[in-house]
């Protein structure tokens, strides 16, 4: 049973009369959660995060993880220095690498300390045991830190120095066969973000440090966002200012029109095509029918996973209460019982234990959390459970304990408070996990659909 008191959760405490100087600006997202002591800073641009928000970020890896399987994918661990020596045979030192850092051994040896993997795994391949065309394709992913240097960290989670990502590396005998791959990938990549219920546009992107022949982006919209995207209301085209060149301000590439809609994005996700760009330097080869070598076609594809807690937070959160994807929530259910000393304390601690009792029957005990700080008001309970933003709060009051007909109250998040009998309160969650279970199986409800399919162009 998780418990409330003992929750490590340090709350950013801040007096009545103090004023407050901001030394930068704060996005809806990082104030929450630096407030409520889910996310503290590190240093500058390095987080830390709390207990609360590790489970809703464990969550989200294991739906990555759900999906790149269902694609495919293996997951594998490679290390987070890779030798500055591959970067070079790629070309990829040569460019602008102000954002990456680099370090030394004690025989002077120059690692990057990875902001990607594609040399380092291309490398692995070249040196492993000649591979058949019968293994192909071949898709590896890991989840680990990457580390950029930003200029300007900011906005929290949303762009640190130090930060969590999927990436995946795909290898084909072919550039047909890996633009199949692509769309395998790209599909398990919209999968994942329907999941998710956030509105969330797919744009064509420039391939950039990357290189390659063809790269789309996965973006949230939002003010906060750091790019531009631009839709063609006449044909429907999308993609990041980028790509449009110096025509980016009058004119769709596709068909010319001048009905170009802007909008801010948060990229959370990118995919590339890359071809022989890395696997011909570094040697990558498989062996075709006849037995003889041939150079490996590779795809990479990227899923931002610390900043989509944030950006996801940032696009459904209001100014004063998180609101998380159903996913994602940390918990699913919250139950606040009676005051300590408070008349209705003793018939509704009787209530509150059975109703413990149900609720973990229903949404299991590790979705459950038990506001045990009975010290506390319901009031100040509830409005810090409202803040956190669990989807479900059980509220065991004076209504409780009166009459033939005890009412509950019943706070989801984002909606009206209403009060139900027990039974009604153990439909509404049992209805809640089976949204959930709706959500992992990919059956989006008419509304969802509908709702995420308005924001703009190729919007899901």
């Amino acid at each position: 049973m998780n418990k409330a008191s003992r929750l490590f959760c340090p709350a950013l405490i801040i007096p009545k009369n103090a004023v407050v100087k901001q030394t930068e600006q704060l996005s809806v997202s990082q104030k929450l959660l630096t407030e409520l002591g889910l996310v503290k800073s590190g240093s500058n641009g390095t987080y830390q995060i709390m207990p609360i928000a590790q489970r809703a970020l464990d969550k989200c890896i294991n739906l990555v993880q759900r999906n790149m399987q269902e694609a495919g994918g293996q997951k594998i661990s490679l290390p987070v220095l890779t030798p500055t020596q591959l970067w070079k045979k790629t070309g990829r030192l040569d460019g602008d690498i102000s954002e990456f850092y680099m370090v030394r051994d004690r025989s002077g040896k120059q690692f990057l300390m990875s902001p990607t993997h594609e040399e380092a795994i291309t490398a692995m391949l070249a040196t492993t045991a000649p591979i058949s065309y019968r293994q192909l394709p071949l898709l590896l992913y890991q989840i680990g830190p990457k580390f950029r240097d930003e200029l300007k960290s900011r906005f929290g989670l949303m762009r640190a120095k130090e930060f969590l990502m999927k990436d995946m590396y795909t290898f084909d005998v072919s550039k047909e066969k890996a633009e199949l791959t692509y769309a395998t990938v790209s599909e398990a990549y919209e999968r994942f973000f329907r999941q998710l219920e956030v509105p969330f546009v797919k744009v064509e992107a420039a391939t950039g440090i990357m290189g390659g022949s063809l790269s789309h982006e996965y973006h949230y919209i939002s003010p906060v966002g750091e790019d531009t995207l631009l839709n063609c209301s006449s044909c429907g085209y999308a993609g990041n200012a980028e790509v449009f060149g110096e025509d980016a301000t009058s004119t769709c590439p596709n068909c010319q029109s001048t009905q170009l809609n802007r909008v801010r994005g948060v990229e959370v996700a990118h995919t590339f095509l890359l071809g022989d760009k890395y696997s011909k330097p570094l040697g990558a080869t498989y062996l075709n029918t006849s037995g003889k070598p041939e150079t490996l076609v590779m795809g990479c594809y990227g899923i931002g996973i610390t900043r989509i807690i944030a950006a996801a937070l940032e696009v459904l959160s209001t100014e004063h209460e998180l609101r998380w994807p159903t996913l994602l929530a940390p918990y699913d259910v919250c139950l606040i019982g009676p005051k300590q000393g408070s008349k209705e304390q003793v018939s509704g601690e009787r209530i509150e234990s059975d109703l413990l009792q149900q609720l973990t029957q229903v949404c299991g005990a590790e979705q459950l959390l038990h506001d045990d700080r009975k010290e506390l008001t319901i009031g100040k309970r509830l409005m810090e459970a409202k803040r956190l933003g669990h989807p479900l709060t059980v509220v065991v009051g004076a209504k409780a304990t009166q009459g033939e007909a005890p009412k509950l109250e019943l706070h989801a998040s984002g909606a009206e408070t209403v009060e139900l009998n027990i039974t009604e309160v153990l439909e509404r969650v049992a209805s809640h996990v089976r949204h959930k279970q709706q959500l992992l199986q990919q059956i989006p409800s008419s509304e969802t659909d509908v709702r995420v399919r308005q924001t703009v162009g190729h919007v899901y």
